[in-house]
C-alpha cells in the first residue's frame, strides 16, 4: 500500500483554475497508476481522470475532458490534477487513489480535498 495526502482545493470562481496535488509515500510509486475521483454532496463518488506509470497515458471522464489534465512527478512522489474553466457542478471533494497495474481495485485512498465552484 502506499499512502495518499491530496492539496491544493479551495474557493474559486467559476471559470477559474486550481491544480490539485497528490503526495505518496510508502513504497515505490512509479508502480502505481494513480486516479482522481471526486463526490459531490448527496451524490455517488465519480471517476475524474487517470494517469499511467509513466505518465504517458491518461484518461479523463467525458464531462472534463478538454479542461481536466493530469500530470505527474515520480522523482517526487507526486501527481497533479490542473482544472481549468471550472464550473459550480466541479464542487466536491477529490480524492486520489493508487493501484498497481493488474490490481482491479483501487488499494489506496487520500483524504480528499474540498473544491467549491462559485457561480
Amino acid at each position: 500500500q502506499v499512502q495518499l495526502v491530496e492539496s491544493g482545493g479551495g474557493l474559486v470562481q467559476a471559470g477559474g483554475s486550481l491544480r490539485l496535488s497528490c503526495a505518496a509515500s510508502g513504497r515505490t510509486f512509479s508502480v502505481y497508476l494513480v486516479g482522481w475521483f471526486r463526490q459531490a454532496p448527496g451524490k455517488e463518488r465519480e471517476f475524474v481522470a487517470s494517469i499511467s506509470r509513466s505518465g504517458s497515458i491518461t484518461y479523463r471522464a467525458g464531462s472534463v475532458k478538454g479542461r481536466f489534465t493530469m500530470s505527474r512527478d515520480n522523482a517526487g512522489n507526486t501527481v497533479y490534477l490542473h482544472m481549468n474553466s471550472l464550473k459550480p457542478d466541479d464542487t466536491a471533494v477529490y480524492f486520489c487513489a493508487a493501484r498497481r497495474d493488474g490490481d482491479r481495485d483501487w488499494g489506496s485512498w487520500g483524504q480528499g480535498t474540498q473544491v467549491t465552484v462559485s457561480s
